[in-house]
Order: C-alpha cells, then structure tokens, then sequence
C-alpha cells in the first residue's frame, strides 16, 4: 500500500526559482538515487494556434498541434514527484515546483488559461522577476539522473503537451516537423514513461480528467489545483492506486509502458488536444 501523503504542504513541497535552482537540483539528484518513479505535471499558457493543412492521421493532426503550440509558447511550471517502486515518496520534501520566466506583457497565452491560474494562484509577478531560465533548467535536468536512464519511471496523466514541452526545454530548438523524429527523441531522453489516461482505458469505472479520477480513487489533494506540483503528486498517487486497484500491483510494460495520450498512436477516443489547466 502506498504511504500516506505529508498532511503538510510546506514539508513536502517546494518552490523552485532562479535564485534557488541549483540548489534544489542538488536534493533531487540525492532523491534520483533511490526514488525511480517520477509524476509529471506541466502548467502552459494554453493553446493558441492550430496547425493547417493535410494530415495523414489523427495521430499526425495532434502532433501537429502540439507541436505549433509548443513551438510559439513559453512553458510557466513543471511539477515533478518522488515515488519508490511502492508508491511510497520520500520524507520531507518529495515534490519540486519548477516556476519558468513568463512575461504576461510580451509572452503568448491564451487568456481563459491565465484566468485559471491566476484564480490557481500562480504568481505571474515573480515569475517575471524571478523565473528559471529554461535552457538552465535542461543544463541540470541533463544530469540529474532523471534522463537517458533505463531505471526511472516517468509517470504523466495525458501528457503528451507535458512531454512536448520537456524535450523542447532539453534540445533548445523547435521540434520537429515529423512526428517520428520527435518520438525518438522523447524515447532517448525518457526510455520508461506511464500515462495514467492510457491506463484508463483498461478500466471501465474511470473517467473525465485527473481531478475526477482522484476522487474516484477516494485520493486526498496536497496543495492547490491547477498547480504544477499538486498535479504532479496526485497523478503519481493515481497510478500506484490504480495499479494496486485494477492491475494486480504490476503493469504490463509490453501493454502500457511508452504509450502517452496525444502522442504516436495514443489517442483518446479521438480527442481533440487539450489544455492541460482545464484538464487537471
């Protein structure tokens, strides 16, 4: 059984800036050590543009989507959480906020998901002033033990604009036009990767977005919605419930390892590409 969540936010989370960057990725490469589950969760600015065009697929059409989106627009947070191969996360501090620069007088955004996180919380302000520098950001996530390693898990709930964005920040280019090229790229950086949304479609009994199926799942939210850090936690706490509830404690790699909704063939009855503030 995975262990209780911290009832304390400030023990268990931490705000990541540019003045407090190194340091932190200090603690998580001492946590990469032993913790090889990793939960994802991203915050953008929404999505602002649709790509145009003949598409050979739906597949190729979500590609093509995120990736016009991902191209043009600033990431604002990625959350990430520590978990063992027990569902357990470390004492004290297991959940890291990464907040990136983002200007709201010059950056692109969709303004219904500015709404949003600004009712979440999010502090555009100190963002502006204080924000991480993504290619620094992707100088430390390079050696942190987190990519190009066989043995962590990444665990995201549809995440295929969270990864998008991930290996945009790692390559500091725009991604490719192909969406093969792209998916050797991810698979390089991120070997072993779990979608909770994929899993979900072995389980008749859930459904809607990660705030639904973690209440389904009768799991208690740490800190604020639409955050990067909270989402992040409760998307991890979502698989290993779901795996000790409708998988027998094991995942089949072959069936559902490498599989991210929105991307390759991992499309969701269909879905059109979604906005990962209304989402969470």
């Amino acid at each position: 059984m995975p262990a209780a969540s911290p009832t304390s936010f400030s023990d268990a989370f931490v705000d990541v800036w540019s003045y407090n960057l190194e340091k932190e990725f200090e603690r998580v490469r001492e946590l990469a050590l032993d913790y090889h589950y990793v939960a994802l969760d991203t915050e953008y600015p929404g999505v602002v543009a649709r790509p145009f065009g003949e598409f050979r697929s739906t597949s190729d059409f979500q590609y093509q989507s995120m990736r016009c989106n991902v191209d043009i627009l600033r990431i604002i947070q990625i959350g990430i959480t520590f978990f063992n191969e027990e569902g357990q996360t470390p004492s004290g501090v297991h959940t890291f906020q990464f907040n990136f620069k983002f200007n709201l007088r010059s950056d692109m955004f969709a303004q219904d998901s500015i709404d949003l996180l600004n009712n979440a919380g999010i502090q555009f302000e100190k963002h502006n002033e204080h924000g991480i520098d993504p290619v620094h950001f992707s100088e430390l996530l390079i050696t942190s033990g987190l990519v190009l390693c066989d043995d962590v898990r990444w665990i995201s709930f549809q995440g295929g604009y969270d990864f998008g964005y991930l290996v945009k920040s790692l390559v500091d280019i725009q991604l490719p036009k192909e969406e093969g090229r792209f998916l050797d790229i991810y698979k390089h950086f991120f070997p072993y990767t779990y979608d909770v949304k994929y899993l979900m479609k072995s389980v008749k009994n859930l459904k809607g977005g990660l705030q639904e199926v973690a209440t389904t799942l009768e799991l208690e939210r740490i800190g604020p919605q639409h955050q990067a850090g909270s989402d992040s936690l409760l998307t991890g706490a979502s698989f290993f419930k779901m795996k000790q509830l409708f998988f027998d404690d094991k995942i089949d790699d072959n069936k559902y390892c490498g599989h991210v909704i929105g991307l390759g063939t991992s499309v969701f009855n269909g879905s059109m590409p979604y906005n990962s503030v209304q989402d969470s």
